[in-house]
């Protein structure tokens, strides 16, 4: 495993992080057990991974309990978080706090090391920032949270605005963006303020359904041409991103898809999801892989670089049909 310092956090993280929540959930969507969801956790930490993201309104917080149980708290970082209610009434507010009570007692822990504010839009940023983060800064100095960062919600502000409005305040210690090939918009709008201000970074949305479900590349890009967004002989090729394999490059669109966030300048940790444990190992060596061929990066970056939205969809937390 490779390991990074997370911003002004000083936090020791993985290069590559477990996320806890997307669409499989630890496979908890797919009905799997609190054993087979405890041991996905437990092999992402024994490979060496020791950043994992969770939060409350995933449900995963006591699958991540029982997971670290056992092991040196100080060997895992643990990340959480809450969404505010719209308002930030002092009921919101409260809810909080009350949601961080929870979620430690989830996680079997006395502190969480990262708390986060979770997909703050726009409209909302201002009375979070003035209303809901001084409550939690009183929480940190009890010693219940290390460091206190924000989320955006991709899905809902494809041009990451919340975002820049919270780093030019510089209240937070670390950010949650969307980043990936088809959706590189947060090199410019998010990267470079946090690299001055030494904010964390963590990637989500590296690898989704996008690059993941069979068929789906191959679709998105179909639309995207018949709309003028990219060039229309792409539209014609059963794999419109094989340039990213082959000698020197990728040898799968998964793989070439984090090794492309992965080495993001302004980027700390690739967040992973899966409910399955065959992928964890191939998911954490895709990460750790070298940088993508210069020639390829440009290419995406001359193919790509315009979009926004791309690829962002909200996680299917539904359980399957049998």
């Amino acid at each position: 495993m490779e390991y990074t310092t997370l911003g002004r956090t000083g936090l020791k993280v993985s290069v590559a992080g477990l996320g806890c929540g997307g669409s499989s959930r630890l496979g908890m969507t797919a009905g799997h057990s609190d054993a087979h969801c405890v041991g996905i956790v437990q092999r992402a930490l024994d490979l060496g991974v020791n950043f994992i993201d969770t939060a409350q309104f995933y449900g995963t917080e006591p699958i991540v309990g029982k997971a670290i149980k056992g092991r040196p708290r100080e060997s895992v970082i643990i990340s959480t978080k809450h969404k505010v209610a719209p308002g930030a009434s002092p009921t919101a507010v409260a809810n909080v706090i009350t949601s961080l009570n929870s979620s430690l007692k989830a996680l079997g822990s006395d502190y969480v090391d990262l708390f986060c504010l979770h997909t703050v839009l726009p409209g909302e940023y201002e009375l979070v920032a003035a209303k809901v983060l001084p409550a939690l800064r009183r929480e940190q100095e009890k010693g219940k949270v290390r460091h206190i960062g924000i989320t955006e919600w991709a899905t809902k502000d494809n041009g990451h605005s919340m975002l820049e409005r919270a780093l030019a305040d510089d209240h937070w210690d670390v950010v949650m963006t969307a980043f990936h090939m088809l959706c590189q918009n947060s090199r410019k709008k998010v990267f470079p303020a946090a690299i001055k201000h030494n904010v964390g970074t963590l990637i989500m949305f590296a690898v989704r359904a996008l690059f993941s479900v069979p068929g789906r590349l191959q679709q998105d890009i179909a639309k995207l041409a018949a709309e003028g967004r990219v060039p229309a002989e792409l539209a014609q090729k059963d794999n419109p991103l094989d340039f990213l394999l082959g000698e020197g490059g990728a040898r799968s669109i998964i793989e070439a898809a984090y090794r492309y966030a992965r080495h993001e300048p302004g980027a700390h940790v690739v967040l992973f999801g899966t409910g399955n444990p065959a992928h964890i190992e191939p998911n954490v060596r895709a990460i750790l892989g070298p940088p993508l061929p210069e020639e390829a990066r440009r290419r995406l970056a001359g193919l790509f670089g315009a979009l926004e939205g791309v690829g962002l969809d909200e996680p299917n937390l539904k359980k399957p049909a049998a």
